[in-house]
């Protein structure tokens, strides 16, 4: 498909059709939630059935999770004790058995397979360029973001380090930008800042200020005649700090793909930078996301690109980089390369982390509140439903048919349950009761619904376990008894997962349904607690 199809249509563009597609997830996430409603004075039976068989679903698909989430925690644990340098080692000079026998056994069927298709890029040829998106955030936030990239086990002299920061109003970035790149600039390959101005035509959003500077780092790899199939781009928030191998890992991953262009690379965002200083209620959605994430790395058929990734130069180029009219535009990249290449698009998962802040914004309201923000802000991916179905079954597609419906029907699953599951879960067994008080069904339901609920609170010592092993060490300024109230902080995740999940995704959904659409991208404040017990903003 041509880069010009591309592009998500403006609002003026949206005819009858889009527009019923993306009033699509909030007609059916009502539909569920108010069916119980409706069938229990007449048919209790027919919701009881309902709610027992979902019940026990998600009792299967939760301990599926739970398996996942170690499997996946495990695989990141190996991978952050590769020496992947060795391995890049090894692809440059084309060796045809590993050269330690400690290297996993999948090198070593990579290099088997090189044999015959070699490379497409040798690892001394690849260039790192690291755009670090700010908005509002004080230097005690970006910088020990690009002291992390300092630190990664990788050539610096081979990374390119953009920061782009808003001019936008409210932006309040600039000064700790330029001071943090006249500061750290020499250390890289090259150092650019660029002030992403406001644009007419854009969403006030990440996306046209990342779009902004790859464009000036196009043309600055062009001036030093830097073919971009030699470049891979990861994109930074402020407050990302990716694991000190991570750019070894990307370079690998990128080395070995037969053809780089048709895949972008996810790392698994950990929300534990902060974690000991925000409330317990943030610090249970933090762990709860965290999770998630993880498990989403084994599932590579639906993983997305969230947050911070990677992506080839040349693949942006082909795709004109990020969408500038939505605010979700790390997950909407996948669909926009997926169609630009007719279908031949994947996310590899890279099992290393980009430590990220839980939300904190200074004040327990206004962090409750920021919650909410970023929650449903994540939730408005439910906007790429209607935007898949226009683009591949009305649109000039060549993406497989069968492929696309497997993938349309995943993501329209995904949404639909963010916005039902908690609610089902925590009240579909009354509803049969409380309008059908006579129907004996109905009056066991709340029994059984309590009966497997209970066994299925096992799941939450998977959690637990999470939780307490991706904690990083506490910080100085705390007593014995705060790691304490990280077991406690549990008895929130009823709450949390009602109204940072669920009312989240449903009012997004709700907005687009009515056409009330999020114009702009609202930056979670950032506020970093020191050592002396200060809270920076």
């Amino acid at each position: 498909m041509n880069v010009a199809d591309i592009e998500i249509p403006t609002v003026p563009e949206r005819g009858k059709r889009y527009r019923f597609f993306e009033m699509l997830p909030g007609i059916l996430s009502w539909s569920i939630l108010l069916l119980p409603f409706v069938l229990s004075p007449f048919y209790p039976d027919v919701v009881v059935f309902f709610v027992i068989a979902y019940l026990l679903l998600w009792f299967v698909k939760s301990l599926g999770m739970d398996i996942r989430a170690m499997q996946g925690f495990h695989t990141i644990q190996e991978h952050m004790k590769l020496n992947w340098t060795g391995m890049l080692d090894d692809l440059e000079h084309s060796v045809i058995q590993p050269r330690s026998d400690i290297f996993p056994k999948w090198h070593a069927a990579n290099l088997e397979r090189l044999k015959a298709t070699p490379c497409p890029v040798k690892p001394s040829e690849i260039i790192h360029a690291v755009i670090i998106a700010c908005y509002n955030e004080s230097r005690e936030v970006l910088e020990p973001t690009i002291q992390a990239v300092l630190a990664e086990h990788y050539d610096m002299q081979k990374v390119i380090l953009v920061i782009a920061y808003e001019g936008r109003d409210g932006a309040k970035s600039e000064k700790a930008a330029l001071e943090l790149k006249e500061k750290y600039g020499k250390q890289f390959m090259h150092t650019m800042a660029f002030k992403h101005p406001l644009t007419e035509g854009e969403i006030r959003g990440k996306g046209g200020n990342i779009t902004y500077a790859a464009r000036h780092l196009e043309t600055y790899l062009a001036e030093q005649k830097i073919d971009p199939i030699r470049v891979i781009v990861t994109t930074l928030d402020s407050d990302n700090r990716p694991h000190s191998w991570y750019l070894a890992a990307v370079a690998y991953m990128y080395c070995v793909c037969p053809e780089p262009r048709y895949v972008s690379f996810q790392p698994v965002p950990l929300f534990t930078n902060n974690i000991w200083d925000a409330p317990a209620p943030m610090r249970v959605v933090a762990t709860g996301n965290s999770f998630w994430q993880t498990v989403m790395t084994l599932r590579p058929h639906i993983l997305r690109n969230f947050s911070s990734h990677a992506q080839g130069m040349q693949a942006l180029i082909d795709t004109n980089y990020w969408s500038v009219r939505t605010i979700v535009e790390d997950g909407h990249q996948f669909w926009r390369t997926y169609f630009r290449y007719d279908g031949h698009h994947e996310v590899y998962p890279i099992f290393l982390p980009i430590y990220q802040d839980a939300v904190f914004a200074g004040t327990f309201i206004r962090t409750l509140k920021a919650q909410f923000i970023q929650m449903r802000r994540w939730a408005w991916g439910a906007s790429d439903i209607a935007y898949v179905i226009e683009m591949g079954f009305f649109r000039d597609s060549k993406v497989p048919k069968r492929k696309l419906w497997a993938k349309l029907l995943r993501l329209i699953e995904g949404h639909v349950s963010w916005a039902t599951s908690a609610l089902l879960l925590a009240f579909g067994a009354l509803v049969p009761v409380l309008l059908s008080p006579k129907d004996y069904n109905a009056n066991i339901l709340p029994v059984l619904a309590s009966r497997i609920e209970t066994v299925a609170l096992v799941g939450i010592f998977f959690t637990l376990f999470f939780s307490i092993k991706t904690l990083p060490p506490k910080p100085a300024r705390y007593k014995h008894t705060r790691s304490l109230f990280m077991v406690l902080q549990w008895v929130y995740l009823p709450v949390t997962t009602i109204v940072y999940s669920g009312a989240s995704a449903l009012y997004s959904q709700t907005r687009l349904m009515f056409g009330k659409y999020l114009g702009k991208f609202d930056v979670t404040d950032k506020a970093v607690r020191t050592d002396d017990n200060r809270t920076v903003l």
